[in-house]
């Protein structure tokens, strides 16, 4: 881990200190864990497959069948 030195107002470090008191933690791991949160949800998102749009790749040149479907091979395998 990396020991780093950063500047906060007192405040929100009294905040972050009282709330770790509260829940019986440090307020370190209080720190880390918002530093995560941060980059989870503003550096690195994870983005939903539901939130994708789909791609139009072009039109359909079949109608796919029953017989089209590997699933029954795979399992006979």
């Amino acid at each position: 881990m990396k020991a780093i030195t950063i500047n906060v107002s007192e405040p929100i470090y009294r905040d972050f200190q009282e709330h770790a008191r509260v829940c019986d933690r440090t307020t370190s791991e209080l720190i880390r864990e918002a530093m995560e949160l941060y980059r989870n949800e503003r550096i690195r998102p994870r983005r939903s497959l539901r939130a994708l749009q789909p791609l139009v790749l072009g039109e359909v040149k079949r109608v796919w069948s029953p017989d089209d479907d590997l699933f029954a091979e795979m399992l006979d395998g």
